[in-house]
């Protein structure tokens, strides 16, 4: 025989801030993490987490979180060939001729929008 449980009252759903939003997609899609390890920790569904991400596209602001600095040892060499990318006046990426080619053209295809 199987269980039913009824719940008496009105539904009550959990409200989350811009800023808890950010944080809990900014976690899901770090690098080597998993969207469902993230949603079962948070409790709540992975499909919440990408509907939050795209939300968070759309929003005016964007979402992308930068951080340049080069690794330990990786400073501009003027033997390292570069590719110089302006992007109308006000921006410019220097990338590496080494750089993985799948960097490069996340970096070109996210500038570019």
């Amino acid at each position: 025989m199987s269980r039913v449980e009824v719940l008496s009252g009105p539904e009550r759903r959990r409200r989350w801030s811009a800023e808890q939003k950010r944080s809990i997609v900014a976690e899901a899609f770090a690098p080597g993490a998993s969207v469902c390890d993230v949603a079962r920790r948070r409790e709540v569904v992975a499909g919440q987490i990408y509907r939050w991400r795209k939300e968070l596209r759309t929003a005016g602001g964007g979402f992308a979180e930068v951080v340049v600095a080069p690794e330990p040892g990786e400073r501009s060499r003027p033997d390292v060939p570069v590719v110089e990318i302006e992007l109308g006046r006000d921006i410019r990426v220097r990338i590496a001729a080494t750089a993985p080619t799948e960097l490069a053209t996340a970096i070109i295809k996210a500038l570019a929008r």
